[in-house]
């Protein structure tokens, strides 16, 4: 059954876990060249930027654009939760499934493995998440790497995905997404991401849909919808989702 977490503990676990995540920003350029030990002439020369745009970009008087932040990630050795996301409108767009298989490649996940070292731009991973969960139809083999994310790359930025998870109302998805993920570091006896996790499940709670949904399932024939209602398990139901994904079926976890 779900059960109720306690908010005392959540709360302190989930700050302390997460403390340290922020999207980058010009502070992050100066922070993250110091910590290579570069100066501005070599920084500058990593990022294919001048030594004077690179000074302003650290002090805030230039845009830090999504195809630098992709550089500074590499040259410092940042974490893609560091880059920034796309705007509402690119996570709303339809995506093949080779573009998220692509994607999700790019971010290291085994089971795209075969796809080989092409080169690829990674994205943040929420981004990715979101923009998978707000697919219509998703092949099972894209649908098994979203728990993956989740464990991998987190803290993701609560805030936003909680935010763009609203307007594009996929929470229920996002909530069921995530109690995979938290069931799988339990049962790693990772407690602190898994308090972590059952945080934002908790905050996710506040607007859970009454309306019943699939797990990127449109095409769900009506047989299996109602099969799917009686059978499925008991963290599908609570966020009222016809599926009969389980943290048990997960092939790959971080």
């Amino acid at each position: 059954m779900f059960e109720e977490p306690d908010p005392a503990r959540l709360s302190l676990d989930y700050y302390r876990f997460c403390d340290t995540y922020h999207l980058m920003n010009f502070t992050d350029l100066r922070t993250g060249r110091l910590a290579q030990g570069l100066s501005q002439v070599r920084a500058a020369a990593r990022l294919r930027v001048s030594q004077s745009y690179l000074a302003m970009l650290e002090s805030g008087g230039r845009r830090l654009t999504p195809e630098l932040a992709r550089r500074a990630m590499k040259a410092y050795n940042l974490p893609p939760t560091a880059l920034p996301p796309s705007a509402l409108g690119s996570v709303r767009r339809r995506v093949t499934a080779e573009g998220l298989a692509s994607d999700l490649a790019a971010l290291g996940y085994p089971g795209f493995a075969y796809l080989g070292p092409r080169k690829r731009k990674p994205k943040n991973p929420g981004e990715v998440l979101l923009t998978a969960l707000a697919q219509e139809d998703l092949e099972s083999r894209l649908v098994e790497a979203l728990p993956w994310l989740v464990l991998r790359f987190w803290p993701l930025d609560q805030e936003w995905l909680v935010r763009e998870a609203k307007l594009l109302d996929v929470q229920n998805r996002l909530g069921f997404v995530v109690s995979l993920a938290r069931r799988r570091a339990e049962a790693a006896g990772d407690q602190p991401r898994a308090r972590a996790l059952k945080h934002l499940e908790t905050v996710l709670e506040r607007s859970r849909l009454a309306r019943e949904d699939t797990l990127c399932r449109a095409s769900l024939p009506e047989a299996e919808r109602r099969w799917l209602a009686e059978h499925r398990a008991p963290e599908a139901r609570h966020w009222n989702l016809l599926t009969d994904w389980t943290a048990e079926a997960l092939r790959y976890v971080a």
